[in-house]
């Protein structure tokens, strides 16, 4: 089969950060669906792996795990899929990626892809959705319902991402949060208020400040997507006493110290650790996402698919991954098709 992987990390401007390969199709296991992959998304942990994880016995590493294609076999523990169904998921770190023609994912983590969006549409979803609504609901503990939490604010540093994105819907339709979100760009601040957000501030200029002329001298939560310890300081000023601060992106140290004299509780956020850990809710992936695709088809959520990087292959994936890297994207990135 076609897939797309490397040998040794590379930057992305190297000719063999990502190359063309032909492997053996993957076997499933007794829980696994054997999918074909008809378009898959970018996220920049494609990117971080890319650039820092070596393949292990030599063997090619396939990066990927935004995926939506159909099921051309079955595990014999599956329950609640059949082959033809079409599906969407974000599948497991520590398994051969989505950048494949047929990949093998935990059925439990997976869902019938939402019926009224297209395959590019919904492969722009899955991580980011999982990823999104773990913080809300998981971490931060947000109850959902209509006025759930109303009179509490959401601050959402770098709302035009991947995650950003998705998170701004979920908090506007399942919440009574007041949800501001942080762009610096006339584009980004209009996709932010596009996709609900009440405000939006500007992360390149201080933020205390910006937000009591909003009227919100402190927010009851943030979530810190981009850039957290450059920020951690304004946080303390600007979250509540007993305020929360959800994290999910990659640093070498982050002084925790400064938040207790508020008692400001940090939560990790990282959506492959129930899949790196087999645990108990596995199952509330594939559950949630199933959630995601049922406020897709209602209107209530829309795709943030934004940028058609092409066929999925060597040379569109690396232009694919420069994009992400330049934290010049908006929304997702998909390819399609071998």
């Amino acid at each position: 089969m076609k897939a797309i992987g490397y040998h040794a990390p590379h930057a992305i401007d190297h000719p063999e950060a990502l190359v063309d390969l032909d492997l053996p199709a993957p076997i499933p296991g007794e829980h696994d669906l054997l999918v074909r992959v008809h378009a898959v998304s970018v996220n920049p942990v494609d990117t971080k792996v890319r650039a820092s994880a070596a393949p292990e016995g030599g063997a090619a590493k396939v990066l990927g795990w935004d995926a939506v294609g159909t099921v051309q076999a079955l595990g014999s523990a599956v329950q609640g899929f059949a082959v033809g169904d079409r599906v969407y998921y974000a599948g497991a770190i520590d398994r051969p990626g989505s950048n494949a023609e047929l990949h093998t994912v935990d059925a439990r983590i997976a869902a019938h892809a939402p019926a009224t969006l297209s395959d590019a549409q919904a492969a722009a979803m899955p991580l980011t959705a999982i990823t999104a609504w773990e913080i809300l609901f998981d971490r931060l503990r947000v109850p959902s319902g209509d006025g759930a939490a109303a009179g509490q604010s959401l601050l959402v540093v770098g709302g035009a991402g991947g995650v950003g994105s998705i998170l701004i819907q979920l908090a506007r339709q399942l919440t009574g949060l007041r949800v501001i979100a942080t762009a610096s760009r006339p584009e980004t601040r209009q996709w932010c208020l596009d996709l609900g957000a009440h405000d939006v501030i500007d992360h390149r200029q201080p933020l205390a400040p910006q937000l009591a002329a909003l009227g919100v001298p402190q927010v009851d939560h943030v979530a810190a997507l981009t850039h957290t310890p450059a920020y951690m300081a304004q946080y303390v000023d600007c979250v509540r006493p007993q305020g929360q601060i959800a994290v999910i992106d990659d640093m070498s140290s982050l002084d925790v110290m400064p938040l207790k004299r508020k008692s400001i509780s940090l939560h990790w956020e990282m959506m492959f650790t129930r899949s790196l850990f087999g645990t108990p809710d596995l199952h509330r992936q594939g559950e949630l996402l199933a959630e995601v695709a049922r406020l897709l088809d209602a209107g209530r959520l829309r795709s943030t698919f934004t940028t058609d990087g092409g066929r999925i292959d060597a040379a569109h994936l690396r232009q694919a991954h420069a994009l992400v890297e330049s934290g010049r994207a908006i929304g997702k990135v998909v390819l399609q098709g071998f």
